[in-house]
């Protein structure tokens, strides 16, 4: 029997054929007044994840990621509230798409109580999936969260790249790359599936278009292998065989991996690549997954003197993966120092006992390095970083 009951105003919003052409701004207003919030204002992290860029130009700039009760709700995943200087009250709210941060969403009212509480977890959940469905085309989108052109080798590998953090309830996969605006041959991968984590982390030679172009080919070859059920060891190959006919001269070293959510078993292959570190508690685990590393990705059999190794650990409830390239080590501090290994597995460790977000830890820890450097790095610097945590926790 059909219901008598008149439909709530979300259901209207949503029923409504004309809302999937309208412009976000507009959309995100209908949305709250359809779920009874009187007023939101949608902030996105821009690319460098240091402010909180208003979706709408007429807001003006938005609050800095650190120092305020806005960037507070989006480094720690949390609620915040302070009063309006306009009058009544303001509740940050995260913006995520599963386990990506997004940005904000401020809720201006009168007052808070509960259920307007309830409203605006609802309606970030919402718009998450709006801004996530059209980012992908809508340029005004990507404008709006950059401060400067980006470069053509940048631009062309960003298209490849996944969100910066996927997750589920077994694990979390966050990455960062810099410098944000002018890489050339780094680039990371992160997938899920039912049963498996996989990860991979490239850095190609050079530092300019071809980089960029040898990165997409290996990171294609990568993916079109994984989606067709093939193993670490038919995904080098396949890399292999892609630069082969494709790039002949080129080559990049990468670090495949692949976790068993459930177990906790970790896989993974160095093909000429710094070796992962593993961050178990508050300590470093020294040489746990340093194994002799293969040749870089893009040399055919014939100039390998076997074939690839697929090396197996086992990981504990909380471990941490670092899989990175070696501009983060060797950047430089002001003090003309590197900023080197000790000092990176240092920084992830002290935060790893703080109990921070994974993905908050790998935005600290970057920043750290460009702040010395006046925003600028030598060479491209990636970090991946995986955290195994079973859904016991």
């Amino acid at each position: 029997m059909p219901s008598s009951e008149p439909p709530s105003g979300l259901e209207e919003f949503l029923a409504d054929p004309d809302n999937a052409v309208l412009d976000l701004v507009t959309a995100v207003a209908r949305c709250a007044t359809a779920l009874g919030v009187p007023q939101a204002v949608v902030y996105l992290a821009d690319i460098q994840q240091r402010r909180l860029v208003p979706l709408s130009e007429e807001e003006g700039p938005g609050p800095a990621m650190d120092g305020s009760l806005a960037g507070w709700a989006y480094r720690t995943l949390s609620l915040r509230v302070e009063e309006s200087p306009i009058g009544g009250m303001t509740a940050w709210l995260p913006l995520l798409d599963g386990a990506e941060r997004l940005g904000v969403v401020a809720v201006h009212a009168p007052f808070l109580d509960a259920t307007l509480l309830r409203r605006g977890r609802a309606l970030a959940a919402l718009l998450a999936m709006m801004i996530t469905s059209k980012r992908a085309y809508k340029d005004n989108l990507v404008q709006r969260t950059r401060a400067e052109p980006m470069r053509l080798p940048a631009e062309m590998l960003r298209a490849f790249l996944p969100p910066r953090t996927i997750g589920n309830a077994h694990v979390v996969s966050t990455a960062v790359l810099e410098p944000a605006y002018e890489i050339g041959g780094d680039a990371f991968d992160h997938c899920l599936t039912r049963t498996d984590l996989h990860a991979t982390i490239v850095d190609a030679m050079g530092h300019n278009l071809l980089s960029g172009l040898t990165t997409a080919v290996a990171l294609a070859a990568c993916r079109n292998g994984r989606r067709t059920g093939a193993d670490l060891p038919e995904l080098m190959e396949a890399v292999d065989t892609a630069l082969g006919q494709w790039l002949p001269d080129q080559f990049c070293t990468g670090v495949l991996t692949r976790l068993d959510l459930t177990s906790g078993a970790l896989r993974w292959s160095n093909c000429g690549h710094p070796p992962p570190l593993l961050i178990r508690g508050d300590r470093l685990v020294e040489g746990a997954l340093e194994r002799e590393p293969d040749p870089p990705l893009g040399f055919s059999a014939d100039f390998r003197s076997g074939e690839r190794q697929v090396h197996e650990t086992v990981l504990e409830p909380g471990d941490r993966v670092l899989l990175y390239t070696d501009g983060m080590t060797e950047a430089r501090l002001s003090d003309g120092t590197e900023f080197g290994l000790e000092r990176f597995a240092d920084f992830v460790t002290r935060a790893s006992s703080a109990g921070e977000v994974a993905a908050e830890t790998l935005r600290r820890l970057i920043h750290s390095v460009l702040d010395a450097q006046s925003d600028r790095l030598r060479d491209d610097a990636t970090i991946l970083m995986i955290e195994w945590q079973p859904s016991s926790r």
